[in-house]
């Protein structure tokens, strides 16, 4: 037998399957997935890979073929449906196949496992009392005081033990010679989760919860595998109608992975989580040990998890029997890997749940334009929740006009309207969360008189302020001077917003000298439990104010809030990005949804420079439906996606002549192939940094309605690249529908 191995080096020349014998030793012992070392290239240097396949015959001359020389032993092997699912990522991302079976691998390595030792006495009561008399004849105190404490219970934990008498591995191993005492030692699996006595009760049902639930339940009961999308205002129950469905798929023996985008949302969606499913729930996130993440899958190869809750990488737990993907908040960024292969979650769960029978659930309350539209295309099947769950009712909304704040001498970061709101409730006793909205911020240029925005006169994005005095468009090149005064109106207020969350927090508390605040971003939550010690200091009221960027705004749920300040709505507004609208939106939306969740009616304060704007408007009224509309009309105009598809290509490399060379030769072999004119090609162009550390940086756009041409022609040019040697000092990467331009 020959084993099909895909060897561990990251490079586009070696990304092909080798063959290797399979010794005599190894038979039988080789599973999919598994990781070998074996010998590479002329001087045979151990190298490891990864066995895709075997095969009974090979196409290579047999005497050439060389050993596997071993398993490698603190490997983690990947379940061969992963395997697949990487071959699939390969194909519809790009990249090398073993920079894709590295990201299906949740875990890297294995660790030490933690054991619990205990000494057990072996002796019956009389014998343990006749034994202590002859230790204490001979004057050996250690073992006198083991023994008697081992009489008084038998049973006992080994470093407690050792630690209150004083006694040494040297006086244990004695009496275990003797027949006296017993070391026994369990491997014990952490689990992460602190919350197993967090009692939930099952709600009493909308009857839109309760349509979603039961035609979840007849579908899966019957066989029938769908994409669910769960529009839900916020604040609808969500999260009760997900454990519901999950509550059915356990039913069937079957399990569930539950997608959450931000770590920050763990707290609170695990707590409510073990409510319902106990300790069969486990987490799965970047700020857990090497140690804790390991024994996460040692616990579900022990079939010890059912639900797995966590960010992008949970979609990789090897569940044997999958049932249901979960991806809360379904219209997150952050689903979107940013290293290659550039994936996206929510594209892959759909293939991981096609080929193992599992149903999907996307939830939001600003669905992404790309599912709403699958739903409007009859792909996905729509569930709606328009109403609050409870007595809870949408808070009132204020756009503030900063330009007339401005005008009226106010040159403070806060409103005079939100200064009032928040006056009175700290007098209330209630809670505010200040949201700072800083995502997708690039250098755009605005006025602060009246808020015009520096924009390409080519394609309706904002320029982006460079160094050296020049406004620069990410999307076809288009370079002018950096403006001094705002051609609009003059003033010489035009620049870039640039405040943070430390300095708004010093300035509430200047304002607010009686307030007690806290503050979330990524400074104060890089420890291991930043977010959740935040978290439950202001659920537990211990802080009057919560400052945060878009980490706060997401998904928590904090009955006493009732007013949200949303500082800078602008600043997603005019990124360079054609999601920009829709990023704003759902930012916006999201951020008001946190106010008014309990039994007072909350109340949420925009402040913008662009109040008129469609994407400020709709989120306002929490109009989706009005957005969709609008949204929709300019991506058609404008040939975006879902209307139509975008592949970027993003070439780097040392020398800058090299790079432009190659690229107009790649932009010439695209447009030769493309014989029938259907896509278009924009660039080679900068991106919005063109130099990094001395590499230099081009970039190439192909829009196009059908994504599998775009797949094709990411092959065809992969195919170009590598038999090329005009690339060879390139790097060159794709990505399909890219969230942000590089």
């Amino acid at each position: 037998m020959y084993a099909d191995i895909i060897i561990d080096i990251t490079h586009e020349k070696l990304d092909k399957i080798f063959q290797y014998s399979i010794p005599s030793e190894l038979e039988g012992m080789l599973k999919i997935g598994m990781e070998v070392a074996v010998p590479f290239g002329r001087g045979n240097k151990e190298t490891r890979g990864y066995v895709v396949g075997f095969s009974g015959q090979t196409d290579y001359d047999e005497s050439k073929i060389k050993d596997i020389m071993c398993i490698v032993e603190d490997s983690i092997a990947i379940e061969a449906k992963l395997v697949a699912l990487a071959a699939w990522m390969k194909e519809y991302y790009g990249g090398t196949m073993i920079q894709a079976l590295k990201t299906v691998i949740p875990i890297k390595k294995q660790e030490k496992v933690q054991e619990k030792r205990s000494i057990r006495l072996l002796l019956s009561e009389e014998e343990g009392r006749w034994q202590l008399e002859v230790f204490l004849q001979k004057n050996q105190k250690a073992r006198a005081r083991l023994l008697a404490a081992l009489l008084d219970q038998p049973e006992q934990d080994y470093n407690f033990l050792t630690k209150k008498l004083h006694v040494t591995r040297a006086v244990v191993r004695a009496l275990e010679e003797q027949k006296i005492v017993v070391l026994d030692s369990e491997k014990v699996l952490r689990n992460p989760i602190g919350y197993r006595n967090y009692q939930s009760q099952i709600p009493d049902y909308t009857p839109e919860q309760q349509h979603a639930i039961d035609i979840f339940r007849e579908e899966y009961g019957c066989g029938v595998r769908n994409i669910y999308l769960l529009y839900g205002i916020t604040g609808s129950g969500k999260t009760e109608v997900y454990m519901e469905m999950i509550a059915e798929v356990l039913k069937e023996g079957k399990q569930a992975i539950v997608l959450i985008p931000e770590i920050a949302l763990t707290y609170q969606t695990v707590m409510r989580f073990c409510g319902r499913f106990g300790d069969r729930v486990s987490i799965l996130n970047s700020r857990m040990s090497p140690g804790e993440r390991y024994d996460q899958m040692e616990r579900v190869k022990a079939g010890e998890v059912d639900v797995m809750i966590g960010p992008r990488s949970a979609l990789f737990t090897p569940f044997p029997k999958l049932g249901l993907i979960v991806i809360d908040e379904e219209h997150e960024t952050s689903y979107k890997s940013e290293q290659v292969p550039r994936y996206h979650a929510r594209e892959t769960a759909i293939r991981r749940a096609e080929t193992e029978g599992a149903s999907v659930v996307l939830g939001s309350a600003t669905p992404s334009l790309e599912s709403f539209y699958a739903c409007k295309e009859g792909k996905f099947k729509l569930f709606e929740l328009k109403t609050r769950a409870g007595s809870g009712e949408l808070p009132d909304v204020y756009v503030e006009d900063m330009r007339k704040e401005m005008r009226a001498g106010n040159r403070s970061i806060l409103s005079d309207r939100l200064k009032l709101l928040i006056e009175s409730r700290l007098e209330k006793r209630e809670q505010i969360m200040l949201f700072l909205n800083r995502r997708g911020y690039a250098g755009f240029v605005s006025c602060r008189a009246c808020g015009y925005v520096v924009k390409c006169p080519h394609c309706d994005v904002a320029l982006s302020a460079h160094r050296g005095g020049k406004m620069v468009c990410h999307y076809c090149g288009h370079e002018e001077p950096q403006v001094r005064n705002c051609p609009s109106c003059g003033s010489q207020y035009i620049g870039g917003f640039k405040a943070g969350t430390q300095q708004i927090e010093e300035l509430v508390m200047r304002q607010f000298p009686g307030a007690r605040v806290l503050r979330m971003d990524m400074d104060t939550t890089r420890t291991k439990d930043g977010h959740e010690k935040i978290l439950e200091a202001f659920a537990g009221e211990e802080a009057d104010i919560l400052i945060g960027t878009q980490m706060i705004v997401k998904g928590h749920d904090f009955p006493n809030v009732t007013l949200v300040g949303i500082l800078a709505a602008d600043m997603s507004l005019f990124s360079n990005d054609y999601r920009a609208g829709e990023r704003t939106f759902q930012l916006l939306t999201q951020a008001a949804g946190r106010a008014g969740r309990g039994k007072s009616k909350g109340e949420v304060v925009i402040q913008t420079y662009n109040p008129e704007h469609y994407s400020i408007e709709m989120a306002a009224a929490q109009d989706y439906d009005g957005f969709y509309e609008a949204e929709m009309n300019y991506r058609v105009l404008m040939g975006y996606p879902p209307v139509e598809q975008l592949l970027a290509v993003l070439m780097t490399g040392p020398e800058e002549g090299i790079l432009e060379t190659a690229a107009k030769y790649l932009k010439e072999f695209i447009l030769r192939i493309d014989k029938n004119k259907i896509l278009k090609v924009i660039g080679p162009a900068s991106p919005y940094v063109a130099k990094v550390n001395d590499v230099y940086r081009r970039i190439l756009y192909l829009k196009g309605a059908d994504y599998g041409l775009l797949v094709e022609m990411k092959n065809r040019m992969e195919q170009y690249i590598e038999i090329n040697s005009g690339f060879r000092t390139l790097w060159i990467q794709f990505d399909f529908n890219p969230m942000n331009i590089f």
